[in-house]
């Protein structure tokens, strides 16, 4: 895991500079689209897979829920969350996603905030979270899509003058380890293709229900950068539970979701 090189005090120091992480929420390029697919939260229990500084985790308390548990392998990340969102609600622990334990049907609402694409088994992580959402439950979670992860080097290609050109993808369909530089600090990343992660969901019993590829609100396209995110795609998909659907390859619906049915929501996207 990734999370372990915010323990490197450079690395640390510079990822706190990001817009992101100084002030929240509100300046992350996705949370326009994000923060509607939150179910209601009221009284809810709610686990967050990689919590970094804890802005998802206040949120949920801010919400209206019971019970917050983040959870996260780096101790200056949670360190940082404790300063910055601590709550009597939340609790933060140092426990990685692959150890944590997933009591049976314990959480209405499991996040994840751009941790999976760090994961090399996948199919273990989504049952993991099948099994310890309530049948009502929402699996809430965005990820680097594949188009990202398989970047030669998580690159762009420029030409003269410093001139973005075109972000060059190969060895696709080769799922497995990437390595990339992130601030200054090399990072390992796994790549999964797009039938990977989504046919993963599937045959563990989530249903997919919507896919739109979103795009930064039109309040960030001044902000340095933010207007090449729209050459390349970020990638939102919801997905509930229900008995005999029949689909070819996608389905995708609007109806409600009763409470008999576990649902899921997943939001991948490049960095930004």
């Amino acid at each position: 895991m990734a999370d372990i090189e915010y323990d490197n005090e450079a690395f640390f120091q510079e990822y706190a500079k990001m817009t992101r992480s100084q002030r929240g929420l509100a300046d992350a390029c996705e949370w326009h689209m994000l923060q509607p697919l939150f179910p209601d939260l009221q009284c809810k229990r709610v686990l967050d897979l990689g919590c970094c500084y804890g802005w998802h985790c206040k949120y949920a308390v801010e919400q209206g829920a019971a019970q917050v548990l983040g959870i996260g392998i780096s101790h200056k990340m949670l360190d940082e969350s404790q300063k910055r969102n601590a709550d009597p609600k939340i609790e933060y622990r140092l426990c990685s996603i692959a150890d944590y334990d997933y009591p049976a049907a314990a959480w209405d609402c499991v996040v994840s905030n751009l941790a999976l694409h760090y994961i090399a088994d996948l199919d273990r992580v989504f049952a993991n979270v099948h099994r310890t959402l309530k049948s009502d439950g929402t699996f809430l979670f965005y990820i680097e899509h594949p188009s990202f992860t398989a970047g030669v080097h998580q690159g762009w290609v420029y030409g003269t003058n410093d001139r973005l050109l075109y972000w060059p993808i190969d060895n696709y369909f080769l799922p497995g380890e990437r390595v990339t530089n992130f601030l200054g600090c090399e990072i390992r990343k796994q790549h999964h293709t797009l039938t990977q992660i989504l046919m993963g969901l599937l045959r563990i019993g989530f249903v997919l229900e919507a896919v739109e590829e979103a795009e930064p609100p039109a309040n960030m396209m001044d902000l340095p950068g933010m207007k090449d995110e729209l050459r390349r795609p970020m990638l939102l998909v919801k997905a509930t539970e229900e008995k005999n659907i029949k689909y070819n390859c996608l389905r995708f619906t609007s109806h409600d979701v009763s409470a008999s049915r576990r649902q899921f929501q997943l939001f991948m996207f490049s960095n930004c």
